[in-house]
């Protein structure tokens, strides 16, 4: 199977809505253009302010639809608050290696953890169900707009 993104997600603010979008223009050393971190807006952007990995985060469809099975709760892919939503891929293998996703190169930081603030938002059941399946962080190397259905490399 071809590793590609199946959805891209923003949130302008702190506990906004993620907003699915077709496309995101991804800056070097800021995040996504109009996400709430790319904004200095979110509930983390202080602790994680000149941080690469406020930059952009990732998570595996596949980890989602498992959650979706292990609770039998309906889950929508941006409920996790991640930008990018990939099929196909083994996100956790990218921390410390660099990665293409359209005209973007990033570079995996670490693991995104669920916390005490995602938990509040969608169910308790994230903290034990997501550990090490929730994500990744990563840093934006060079500027790059990516799609829908880019492929990761």
């Amino acid at each position: 199977m071809t590793a590609k993104v199946i959805a891209i997600y923003i949130s302008p603010a702190a506990e906004a809505p993620m907003q699915s979008v077709p496309e995101a223009h991804l800056e070097a050393g800021r995040g996504i253009v109009g996400d709430r971190y790319y904004l200095e807006t979110g509930t983390f952007s202080e602790k994680l302010k000149q941080k690469p990995e406020k930059e952009v985060t990732l998570v595996e469809s596949e980890q989602i639809a498992y959650y979706r099975r292990i609770t039998g709760m309906s889950l929508d892919n941006g409920a996790l608050r991640r930008n990018i939503v990939t099929e196909g891929i083994d996100l956790n293998s990218l921390v410390r290696r660099r990665f293409r996703i359209g005209e973007a190169a990033l570079e995996g930081i670490r693991l995104c953890e669920p916390c005490k603030h995602i938990a509040g938002l969608v169910a308790k059941e994230v903290l034990t169900e997501m550990v090490q399946r929730a994500g990744l962080r990563a840093a934006i190397i060079s500027d790059g707009t990516v799609r829908v259905a880019d492929i990761v490399v």
